[in-house]
């Protein structure tokens, strides 16, 4: 990666399996200039029964990693005891995950197991889209006494979401950018984008974001991976995909002028408007389910004419055209209608 710009890369797997799976990860990477390699030893799962790690059983692997190829390593942490394992296998920088930064309680008794402890910290997101609940988690760690801190945008859960695992919802690092702009921040496309085949257009945009770096899970055979498989990278599509980012000039809006600041921030907010098209739509089409079950007729016009008004004053009154408003929800209304119409015509039914 040739320019005057190289990012922080954090890699290595998802979940530490084995001490092979490993080492030959690391292997993989050894020759890449990587900041830290990572690997899940607690992993907090959704239900009971899933893997949740191999636990401190893993930590003599990520240490032979250091001796073997001299990389800095690094696991995340859920609680007190996890800080104190970690610490004294030498691991060199902790982050703490998502849904733990969702719970104060937990950032709080993380940070109390830090006080006094000179360790780097990366802190995800929360798992909902909540800035305040973010910077909460920096203010904690801050108040501990750590001051090698570092962010990590891994997308958000959004009800509806399609393309992506976790939105990315691009406005909201670049809002905490604004509020703590002397912390880093990375990328982690892997979270973001639970399917490998996105990685680089999410990385791409993270670097002309000027994101200060990327974190992404990688494994020696990702579709044999015990977790996250679809997301993983094996080293050398990693360093490939790497190898093909662009990289802008560091510096502010992302290092170029004004003008592509700005239509890069109007391209964000497409896809977002995008992605709430799509899950507009998607609703349409369960309540056309629901009223052709329930024998109701599509146009349901009371409830039409109230939305349409209190769209057009809600735009109103955040400067937005009233005549614009109400044609774009008018053409909304009518990709509406022909969704449910579709949907009465399926057995023959019609809608008139």
């Amino acid at each position: 990666m040739s320019s005057p710009f190289s990012p922080l890369l954090i890699a290595g797997p998802c979940s530490a399996e084995s001490r092979e799976q490993v080492l030959a990860t690391a292997a993989g990477l050894a020759e890449m200039d990587i900041a830290y390699f990572r690997a899940g030893i607690w992993k907090p799962r959704t239900q009971p029964g899933a893997f949740e790690g191999v636990g401190r059983t893993g930590l003599p692997w990520l240490s032979e990693v250091k001796e073997r190829h001299g990389l800095k390593v690094c696991t995340e942490v859920a609680n007190a005891q996890h800080v104190e394992d970690a610490l004294k296998a030498g691991i060199d920088m902790l982050w703490i995950g998502a849904r733990t930064t969702t719970n104060p309680f937990q950032v709080q008794d993380i940070a109390d197991s830090l006080a006094g402890v000179d360790v780097p910290v990366a802190i995800k997101n929360p798992t909902h889209p909540d800035l305040a609940l973010w910077l909460g988690a920096f203010e904690r760690l801050e108040g501990a006494g750590i001051k090698d801190l570092m962010a990590i945008h891994r997308g958000f859960a959004v009800h509806g979401q399609k393309k992506f695992r976790n939105a990315p919802l691009w406005q909201i690092p670049i809002d905490f950018r604004n509020r703590l702009p002397h912390i880093p921040l990375i990328n982690d496309p892997s979270h973001i984008c639970g399917n490998r085949a996105l990685l680089a257009g999410v990385s791409q945009m993270a670097m002309d974001l000027a994101f200060d770096g990327l974190m992404v899970e990688t494994h020696p055979d990702p579709d044999a991976a015990w977790t996250d498989a679809a997301q993983q990278l094996t080293p050398e599509a990693f360093r490939a995909m790497c190898n093909g980012l662009v990289m802008r000039k560091a510096g502010d809006a992302a290092g170029v002028d004004d003008l592509t600041a700005l239509r890069t921030e109007i391209n964000m907010i497409d896809d977002a408007l995008i992605e709430l098209f799509a899950r507009r739509m998607g609703i349409s089409e369960k309540i056309g389910q629901y009223k052709k079950a329930n024998g109701l007729t599509i146009l349901q016009n009371k409830r039409w004419s109230d939305l349409l008004k209190r769209n057009v004053e809600q735009g109103a009154a955040q400067g937005v055209d009233p005549g614009f408003m109400a044609e774009i929800y008018k053409s909304i209304h009518q990709a509406s209608i022909a969704i449910q119409r579709g949907i009465m015509h399926r057995d023959g039914h019609s809608a008139e």
